[in-house]
């Protein structure tokens, strides 16, 4: 399995990439493995300042649907339009262009407190 050693992520197997405030988020590529084909992203909170944990979409595969948490603080500034006609991208390039959202962040520092790759790669045991 892939994980970028320039992202920080989450117990919720978000991913995000910090540049300046502005922060790119996604899924990683375990979480994709786990949930199997995504067949639909649904990601409603374009517009809206959500705290850290909040549910701001939900990611559908074949057999199951869950919850996507924003890694921190901040307002969701975009959504990937991409994966209106191509979920799969999600599956296929998960850092790349199945990319979810691109928020505000309210507090930078916050990136720092989440996990690098290393103790990623532990808590997933790959």
């Amino acid at each position: 399995m892939n994980f970028p050693e320039n992202l920080r992520y989450t117990k919720d197997h978000e991913w995000i990439k910090l540049e300046g405030n502005i922060a790119t988020i996604g899924i990683t590529d375990f979480a994709q493995r786990e949930l199997g084909d995504i067949v639909y992203v649904e990601i409603e909170t374009v517009g809206k300042a959500l705290m850290a944990e909040a549910v701001f979409g939900t990611v559908e595969a074949v057999k199951t649907v869950s919850d996507l948490y924003l890694p921190v603080s901040g307002t969701i500034n975009e959504v990937n339009p991409a994966l209106a006609d191509s979920p799969e991208a999600v599956n296929s390039d998960p850092y790349g262009e199945g990319w979810m959202v691109k928020m505000t962040v309210t507090n930078p520092d916050d990136v720092k407190a989440l996990m690098d790759a290393a103790a990623y790669t532990n808590l997933v045991g790959a």
